[in-house]
């Protein structure tokens, strides 16, 4: 009786298990957005440069971005309540630093503080979501809520910082933290075993090193492009530095017998090709924030409250087609008609917003394509989600949940360098051999935002493509049943 009764509790508690993890992984993404919004706020209060002000956004992805295998992999070694725990504590205690910050450098500590927190916390995230929902049906349902979750913590961080910035300070967009955090330390502590964790194989310090390198020049690299150039040599020099060691990476990896990352982990090809969907939604998102963040408050002249109020939309799309995808038709279709259909969805909302001009409006140019990109949306990331950590060994959980994010992290570094170029190009080329009156200025401005908005489409066209061809036909094979969840005793 007694093994009937924990396993009943444990029953009970998975859903308030999935809020704890919600609630984490939603600071962890919005934190990407939520201070963008008080940047020009903190730059006024803290007296620092343009220049420098790139760096409180880019400090943050280095470190997240470069650190997140070594953070799955360390999550499997401590366990991932362990992990989960330092994780907040460690985000919440930058945050709190952050948020007292009396100059630039204090608060570019901070970020790059954070990241490195948020590179821990991220993987064991979504570890204990794999490992704590293993029946298939329930298992619909959680990575519903968290792609969900996922997909629209962009948006949710431009409404947050958006009302913290203009009702109480820039300061509370990194406070806010500290209410995320308690709320999910107090779950974790009282819902989640303390695990052991289940890889103790020696660290594969060639690994690590190589691939923490490989991965923080790539980030930088396109972090650089967006205040220089393609051709500048510290650009070059940071691609070639990425590829140098990401491909010495790869080989160790085949070839040392404690991978940090082990080539089984990559061999599935439907896992694979939600990595590849995650990247590219990670490309073509982050761009459609940004670049639709400034038409509404440039062009249209919206508050940065009413900019990300603006967004709601595309989040009630994004949850209803991410519990529709995930819940009733990937256990039936599988992943390969929903990431295709998203993609194609995806662009003909981007191409739609590409006409958009300077006398369009909210409700006649930008509502209805946002709100296809949010029904598109909840098609690529939670089947994404689900799918790339679908049938993973409790052992590769860590890293595989790593490699998600990794992939999201990534194609956002190279959406926003890429699309900035590109948006930077179509303005001036627009202004060649016209007056530069404050008309012409304004149609440049949308000029360069429409043409972001058709390079990403054209990625999404180009990620369907190639995710139909990758991933495989069919409902996809029964999650491992022999995993337990890791709900409290």
């Amino acid at each position: 009786m007694t093994t009937e009764s924990e396993h009943d509790r444990a029953h009970r508690q998975r859903w308030w298990i999935l809020a704890v993890l919600a609630i984490s992984q939603l600071m962890v993404i919005l934190d990407g957005t939520i201070v963008n919004i008080a940047l020009p706020t903190a730059q006024r209060a803290l007296h620092f440069s343009n220049a420098d002000r790139q760096w409180i956004v880019t400090a943050y992805s280095l470190a997240f971005g470069s650190l997140l295998l070594l953070g799955g992999r360390i999550s499997d070694y401590i366990g991932r309540k362990n992990a989960l725990i330092i994780g907040l504590a460690g985000f919440a205690g930058a945050s709190a630093f952050g948020a007292a910050a009396q100059n630039f450098s204090m608060l570019v500590t901070a970020r790059t503080i954070q990241g490195v927190f948020g590179a821990l916390l991220a993987p064991a995230v979504l570890a204990l979501l794999t490992t704590t929902f293993t029946d298939p049906g329930e298992r619909g349902k959680a990575f519903a809520i968290y792609g969900a979750v996922a997909g629209a913590g962009g948006a949710i961080g431009l409404i947050l910082g958006g009302v913290l910035t203009t009702y109480a300070s820039w300061r509370w967009t990194l406070l806010v933290n500290l209410i995320f955090a308690g709320v999910a330390i107090t779950g974790s502590m009282a819902l989640l075993k303390r695990d052991r964790g289940v890889d103790h194989d020696p660290l594969d310090l060639q690994g690590v090193v190589s691939v923490t390198l490989g991965l923080f020049a790539l980030v930088y690299g396109f972090s650089h492009v967006e205040t220089t150039s393609w051709h500048d040599r510290f650009t070059i020099g940071s691609f070639v530095v990425a590829a140098i060691m990401l491909a010495y990476f790869f080989i160790v990896q085949v070839r040392t017998k404690y991978p940090l990352l082990p080539m089984r982990v990559l061999a599935d090809r439907n896992r694979g090709g939600s990595l590849f969907a995650m990247l590219v939604a990670g490309i073509g998102m982050f761009g459609m924030f940004l670049f639709l963040t400034y038409f509404l408050q440039t062009t249209l002249g919206f508050s940065a409250v009413k900019t990300g109020l603006a967004f709601l939309p595309m989040i009630f799309a994004l949850t209803t087609t991410a519990q529709l995808s995930n819940i009733v038709l990937l256990p039936k279709l599988g992943p390969r008609p929903l990431v295709p259909l998203g993609m194609v969805m995806a662009a003909a909302g981007l191409f739609w917003l590409s006409a958009l001009d300077i006398h369009s409006t909210y409700v006649g140019g930008v509502l209805l394509p946002l709100i296809l990109i949010g029904l598109a949306m909840g098609f690529i990331f939670a089947p994404a989600y689900n799918t790339a950590t679908l049938g993973v060994a409790p052992h590769d959980a860590g890293v595989a949940s790593a490699l998600v994010n990794t992939s999201q992290q990534i194609g956002g570094s190279i959406g926003t360098a890429l699309l900035n170029t590109l948006a930077a190009s179509a303005a001036t080329s627009y202004l060649v051999g016209k007056p530069a009156t404050l008309l012409n200025q304004q149609i440049a401005a949308v000029h360069s935002y429409t043409s972001a908005f058709t390079v990403s489409a054209f990625i999404f066209l180009g990620g369907g493509v190639a995710a139909a061809l990758i991933l495989r036909s069919g409902a996809p094979a029964a999650h491992d049943a022999s995993e337990v969840p890791v709900a409290a005793h």
